[in-house]
C-alpha cells in the first residue's frame, strides 16, 4: 500500500494540539524533556510567535489530511556579510512513522522555497555531529559549511 501524499503548508491556530506532541519529540530527542523539559512558557511563546505577523519566526507542516507528519520552524535575520535576509531553518522533525517518505526533505525544500520569496541569499540550519540519519539527508540538499557552533 503506498503512503497517504501530503501537503506542506504554513501552520494554523487550530494545529496546536496536533503540533504539540511533534514539538515535544523533537526536543526530547536533544534531551529536553522530563526535569529538562522546556519551560511550558517558551512553547506557548513560541507557539504565539509562528501566529504573530509582526514577527519573522514561522512554522510549516507536513500534512496528509489525517494528521501532521512533520514540522519545520525557521526564522529571518540580518548578516554582516549579506545586504538581503538570512534564513536560519531553526527546528525539523518527523514522526517515526512517516521517516522515509520525503516528508523532511520536502519540508527543507519548503523552507528554501519561502527564503527565496523573501529574498533571502542564504538558508542554513545545524544539527547535532551524532545525528547521521538526518545527515545524510542535508549532505543530499546542502553543503557542510565546515563551521563549529560555540555558544555561551
Amino acid at each position: 500500500m503506498t503512503p497517504a501524499p501530503f501537503v506542506v503548508r504554513p501552520v494554523v491556530a487550530e494545529d496546536l494540539d496536533a503540533w504539540r506532541p511533534l514539538w515535544d519529540g523533537y526536543n526530547a530527542f536533544y534531551g529536553r524533556s522530563g526535569p529538562t523539559a522546556l519551560p511550558e512558557e517558551i512553547t506557548e511563546s513560541t507557539w504565539a510567535r509562528f501566529l504573530d505577523p509582526a514577527e519573522p519566526v514561522f512554522a510549516m507542516v507536513a500534512d496528509d489530511g489525517e494528521r501532521i507528519l512533520g514540522l519545520v520552524h525557521h526564522l529571518f535575520h540580518r548578516s554582516t556579510t549579506l545586504i538581503g535576509p538570512t534564513c536560519y531553518l531553526q527546528d525539523l522533525f518527523t514522526v517515526p512513522e512517516a521517516r522515509g517518505r520525503g516528508v523532511g526533505r520536502a519540508l527543507i525544500e519548503a523552507v528554501y522555497e519561502r527564503a527565496a520569496d523573501a529574498g533571502a541569499e542564504r538558508v542554513y540550519w545545524h544539527t547535532h555531529e551524532t545525528n547521521a540519519t538526518a545527515r545524510r539527508l542535508y549532505d543530499s540538499l546542502a553543503d557542510d559549511s565546515g563551521f563549529v557552533v560555540y555558544r555561551h
